[in-house]
């Protein structure tokens, strides 16, 4: 079963509610997909072949200091 739970980001007006889910997703198979509560953002990272987190998708405008507070959310 994929992993789920709830999840917040910081927005640059106020925080940002919603919930991630372990996907599969263009070949990354520990995906993690990010989907606010008011459907204002989409966000899928993944780790690069280095090891690194990288966002592999979502909505724009995105902040990329969102990439980080969600790996931080997953580990």
């Amino acid at each position: 079963m994929k992993q789920q739970f709830a999840a917040v980001l910081t927005g640059s007006d106020y925080p940002v509610d919603g919930t991630v889910t372990q996907v599969d997703f263009d070949g990354y198979s520990n995906a993690y997909e990010f989907e606010s509560i008011d459907n204002s953002l989409h966000l899928i990272i993944a780790k690069d072949d280095e090891g690194n987190w990288v966002r592999i998708a979502g909505t724009e405008p995105y902040l990329n200091s969102w990439i980080d507070e969600l790996a931080q959310q997953v580990v």
